[in-house]
């Protein structure tokens, strides 16, 4: 099969021309549902149990199990850990891409869950005042990578990404990725380029993630994904906002 498709999360029939639906056969409300069960916010949990602490995990660990304490089962939340571990189990990815890595929770989510994905990991990887919180770069990220027993290639692009990226993915045309993670630039113009160049080379059946579109401190970020990714055809969107910064992904339903 085509790299252009996740061989997990499509069917292409073997007879030319009976393909009647599009190719994906996951969607939404399949990823939806085991999303926004509380054991994903436990695997969540452990996986944090695994990594080196800063003060945001400190907070987030106390989160979760504040939530998990209080509600139990009926606990409904998500952010971008809990949407990457349901998206590694479900999706098998076979590559993975991220922009803006910093202490690579979000790799380490994917590489706990899918072990053997190839990951390409985009960050400019400065040392200081990176969202007021130290950024201390890949050798680091190598070692959480390990933590969690992730066993495949590893690939570090280091700069900006709009400097970058389009040049990565141009030496690389015939790469696609089964999940991408963009979370990089926050300024509205910077996380729209960020998603128009990745957009393309999210694999049919494969996921794009969008983080902090709940975020205060960003409210521009939510009108970024509903003008890029849930105004393009070829996708279907999921936005969870209710709590936290906000989450948001989108599956890749055809060419």
């Amino acid at each position: 099969m085509s790299p252009i498709y996740n061989p997990f999360t499509t069917f292409l029939p073997e007879k030319a021309g009976s393909d009647y639906y599009d190719p994906t056969i996951i969607g939404i409300n399949t990823i939806s549902s085991v999303l926004l069960n509380a054991e994903q916010v436990v695997k969540a949990r452990k996986l944090y149990g695994l990594l080196s602490d800063d003060d945001y995990t400190l907070y987030l660990k106390g989160y979760y199990d504040a939530g998990l304490k209080r509600f139990g089962k009926k606990w409904k939340y998500a952010d971008i850990i809990t949407v990457l571990v349901t998206l590694a189990e479900l999706l098998k990815p076979r590559t993975y891409l991220e922009i803006g890595v910093r202490r690579g929770r979000s790799a380490c989510a994917v590489g706990r869950f899918a072990p053997r994905c190839e990951l390409t990991l985009l960050d400019r990887w400065k040392k200081k005042n990176y969202a007021d919180m130290e950024n201390p770069g890949p050798d680091l990220v190598r070692r959480e990578l390990e933590r969690v027993g992730h066993k495949g290639e590893r690939h570090f692009v280091i700069g900006d990404s709009h400097q970058v990226l389009q040049k990565h993915l141009d030496a690389n045309p015939d790469l696609y990725f089964d999940i991408v993670t963009v979370d990089g630039d926050h300024t509205a113009e910077g996380a729209a380029q960020d998603l128009r160049e990745v957009l393309p080379r999210v694999s049919v059946g494969g996921a794009l993630v969008f983080d902090d579109i709940a975020h205060r401190k960003h409210p521009h970020l939510v009108e970024v994904w509903k003008s890029v990714v849930e105004s393009d055809q070829r996708f279907t969107c999921y936005r969870f906002s209710e709590l936290g910064y906000g989450i948001g992904f989108a599956i890749r339903q055809r060419l």
